[in-house]
């Protein structure tokens, strides 16, 4: 039987994170609740431990992937699993409350339920005081991840009662997946930065605008430090590709990349400073084009 591709990942991602979490499964020591912080595989491990929970067919004390547990785990479609997600960029009080009553009454596969709280810190306040609640009197049966990017946003108070995993972003790992995909070394290394994990790099990687859009703002770049006044000319271009909110959060991500990476320029240096706070002023509500017209008119 194949190996459990999880387990691929995760030996080849996080590997003494991974040593970490077999050793505690191993010796029974599982907590009720854990706080995962960083987008690097993290979601991999949370679908991982599931498995080890609820395996079948164990192979090597590894959850084999292959039973019908571990198929309906990883297809969100096991009785005892549930996952929770931001909707608009919020989780609502109603669905943890929801959630908890659900999973307050007797498991439907076996003892144990697991729930995994995806964008944990995008719950509403009154939301995070609700599951606080359950977290401050943990019942035996059910097991909790929150996963976040950054945990600045979570109550300090939760956090105290979760044992705490970093997922440290690798960049080498996502930059090598990238080049065997057939992308040039710059473009990989300019994903690899943005990237906060090897799927959303991937997924970057695959769509053609991206791609686009990493042309454009390399131009942009050298004509910031060469010619400003067709750099001024160029926004407009820029701004006319890039209409919605997400491809301008990723320009800026991508600028801030590109005008970092020669730390000798100081002209680049310059303009990285001022492109910092062009997009606070975008995340003002100020416009796009007229953020980083701004930003040159400042240079």
């Amino acid at each position: 039987m194949s190996k459990n591709p999880l387990t691929t990942v995760l030996e080849q991602q996080q590997p003494q994170l991974l040593t970490e979490m077999r050793q505690i499964l191993a010796s029974g020591k599982r907590s009720h609740a854990y706080l995962f912080t960083g987008g690097f595989a993290s979601w991999e491990m949370a679908i991982w431990m599931t498995q080890y929970q609820f395996c079948e067919d164990f192979k090597g004390h590894e959850p084999c992937g292959q039973c019908r547990s571990c198929r309906l785990i990883l297809d969100n479609d096991f009785a005892d699993l549930a996952i929770l997600e931001p909707t608009n960029g919020l989780i609502k009080t109603d669905e943890v409350r929801s959630l908890l009553s659900r999973f307050s009454s007797s498991s439907y596969e076996g003892k144990e339920q697991v729930v995994l709280i995806r964008g944990a810190d995008k719950m509403h306040v009154n939301a995070a005081n609700s599951l606080l609640k359950v977290m401050e009197e943990p019942q035996s049966q059910v097991y909790l991840v929150l996963l976040v990017e950054d945990d600045n946003q979570l109550l300090a108070t939760i956090k105290s009662r979760c044992q705490q995993f970093h997922f440290r972003k690798n960049k080498q790992v996502i930059m090598a997946d990238l080049e065997q995909m057939g992308l040039l070394r710059q473009q990989a290394v300019l994903l690899s930065d943005v990237a906060s994990s090897v799927s959303e790099a991937r997924r970057l990687a695959e769509d053609a605008k991206v791609l686009q859009y990493l042309n454009l703002l390399e131009r942009l770049v050298n004509l910031l430090v060469t010619d400003k006044g067709k750099a001024y000319l160029e926004i407009s271009r820029l701004a006319s590709q890039l209409t919605d909110k997400d491809s301008q959060a990723l320009a800026f991500q991508l600028l801030v990349s590109l005008l970092g990476q020669d730390l000798k320029n100081q002209k680049a240096l310059d303009y990285l400073d001022k492109v910092i706070l062009a997009r606070r002023m975008w995340r003002s509500n100020v416009s796009f084009q007229n953020a980083l017209e701004y930003m040159i008119l400042q240079a």
